[in-house]
């Protein structure tokens, strides 16, 4: 078992249990976190999943890849951090990790 904090715009934090092997998005709809919709069901197809990875994990958490990349360049509010919950896969490297949701899941 490890621990993502899922950090609202509003700044709620939210710090949810989750089992290596599932991924981000996984952890956040299982613990019924808001603004983590995964419409497409973690399949990389949708971006409604889109977070900031806290910089002091993104070396951890890795780069997207480019099927990722193409997704959320989809997005108005994309930044040098985001990534797809989707596709971030929990590892035991990850327990702590902390992800910021962006104003609106909607693009």
């Amino acid at each position: 078992m490890m621990q993502i904090t899922f950090l609202s715009f509003d700044g709620t934090s939210y710090t949810v249990d989750a089992d290596e092997g599932m991924t981000a998005m996984e952890a956040a709809i299982n613990n019924g976190i808001d603004g983590i919709e995964g419409d497409c069901g973690g399949n990389c197809n949708c971006a409604t999943c889109h977070v900031f990875v806290d910089p002091k994990w993104s070396e951890q958490v890795g780069e997207a890849s480019p099927m990722e990349e193409a997704l959320l360049a989809s997005r108005s509010d994309l930044a040098e951090n985001s990534r797809l919950a989707c596709q971030i896969d929990l590892v035991p490297e990850l327990d702590g990790l902390v992800l910021q949701m962006p104003e609106s899941q909607f693009i």
